[in-house]
Formats: structure tokens, C-alpha cells, sequence
């Protein structure tokens, strides 16, 4: 029996929060398994062109698109963008977002608001705005990128942890009405990544939290990508509702 493959050709993908780090990677570990790549980003137009020069670096239909997540009437036009210059998006990955390493006494309402809206109701507007046609084409794979902050307490990133942990919640619970029209919906938590994030981390702060890493380092944007290719794939075809830790051990599930 032939075993699957990661073959995405003629698929069209999206990425939001695609122009660095993670959302990045994923970009060039779409387009190297043969897929159309629709690169979203909210400000850095340089990066989000660097990532598309990329993407057909490695022989791929790219295209950038401005949008904020956040505001629904953006999220429509980046879709229609996408359809009109790429084709029907086959699959989505929801990376766009922001974190704020805040205090619960700096905590504003507006940080809250602003928080939920880009990291949480952005991917909502996002599947909402996707998933009637993947239905209706019978095809659809969607990777909400979530974080362990999720999965543990967070009193320094309280907004940022249960924006993450809403993900979650949004995955499980819009996966069982998807699965009967063969659109699976997964997410990946990962942990300490060297990325923007952590670039104004304290090295005491970070040394203490590589040792409290199993594995001892700090994982890479191609960790989390090559997490993110596999839910998207054949290779996790049985797999939907679900979240894959990438945290080298940090953060475990039961």
C-alpha cells in the first residue's frame, strides 16, 4: 500500500501573520510541497515581499495581500484578493497575531480588546470566511497556531494566554461540524521560539527557561512549520479538533 505524501500542488494556501518568523516559515515549507501561497500581513509590506520572493524562490506562486485580521470587512477583501489572483483556498493557516509581556496591573481594557481581536476573533474571521467553500468543494485543512501559554498560567501575558487558549477552544469545537465535508481543523501550541518575541528577553530569564526545556535549546520557525505542514497534510488524515505541542517538552498534554 502506497503511504501518503506531502504533495500540495495545485493547492492554494493562506497565511496570516505570513511575512516573519513562523508565519514565514511556513510560507517556504508550503510553497517547497508544491502550493500557491497567498502571504498576509498587517504593516511590514518589505517583509511580507521578502517572504514572497521566497515562496517563488522555490518555484511557487506567491502573492501579498494587506489586511488586518481584526476587522471583518478586511479579512472578506483579503479572501477575495486571494480567490481572484490565486484560486479557491484550499488551506489556511491562522498565524496572524500580536503579544504584549504585561503585568495583570498594566492589563488595560483596551491591551484585552486589542489582544482578542487580532489573535482570536481575527481567526474566527478568517474560517468564517473560508470554510463555506471548502465545504462545498468537499476539501479544507486549517491550522490555527495557538502557543502553551494556552496550556499554563500566564500572569505576565494574561490576555495574550487566553486569546491562545480561545484558540484551542475554537478548534475543538468548529472541527465536528466540519469533518463530515472532509475539512480537518488541528492547532499547534508552540513554546520557546526564536523569534521577534523573545528577542528583548532578559538572558537570565531565557537560560532559565531553556532549563526548564527538556530538550535543552530554543526551538526554530521550522520546528513549529514542519508541525504545521503535517496537520495540513495526508500524513495526519485521521486528525481533526486537535493541538500539537511544539515546546520541546516544556509544556506537556496528558
Amino acid at each position: 500500500m502506497s503511504r501518503p505524501t506531502i504533495d500540495f500542488s495545485g493547492r492554494v494556501a493562506l497565511v496570516t501573520g505570513g511575512s516573519r518568523g513562523i508565519g514565514r516559515a511556513c510560507c517556504e515549507r508550503l510553497a517547497e510541497a508544491g502550493a500557491s501561497v497567498a502571504v498576509n500581513y498587517r504593516s511590514n509590506e518589505t517583509a511580507a515581499r521578502e517572504t514572497a520572493e521566497s515562496v517563488e524562490a522555490a518555484g511557487a506562486r506567491a502573492l501579498t495581500v494587506r489586511a488586518d485580521v481584526s476587522k471583518e470587512a478586511e479579512v472578506a477583501r483579503l479572501v477575495n484578493d486571494v480567490q481572484a489572483s490565486l484560486g479557491p483556498i484550499d488551506l489556511l493557516v491562522n498565524n496572524a497575531g500580536i503579544f504584549d509581556f504585561v503585568s495583570h496591573a498594566e492589563t488595560t481594557t483596551e491591551l484585552w480588546q486589542r489582544t482578542l481581536d487580532s489573535n482570536l476573533t481575527g481567526a474566527f474571521h478568517v474560517i468564517w470566511a473560508v470554510k463555506d467553500g471548502m465545504m462545498e468543494r468537499g476539501y479544507g485543512r486549517i491550522v490555527n497556531v495557538s502557543s502553551i501559554s494556552a496550556l499554563a498560567p500566564r500572569p505576565m501575558s494574561i490576555a495574550y494566554a487566553v486569546s491562545k487558549a480561545g484558540m484551542v477552544a475554537l478548534t475543538q469545537s468548529v472541527a465536528e461540524p466540519l469533518a463530515a465535508h472532509n475539512v480537518r481543523i488541528n492547532a499547534v501550541a508552540p513554546g520557546l521560539i526564536d523569534t521577534e518575541i523573545i528577542s528583548g528577553v532578559d538572558q537570565t530569564q531565557l537560560d532559565a527557561l531553556i532549563a526548564s526545556t527538556p530538550m535543552g535549546r530554543v526551538g526554530n520557525v521550522k520546528d513549529v512549520a514542519d508541525s504545521v505542514l503535517f496537520l495540513l497534510s495526508d500524513l495526519s488524515s485521521f486528525t481533526t479538533g486537535q493541538t500539537i505541542v511544539c515546546s520541546g517538552g516544556r509544556v506537556m498534554l496528558p
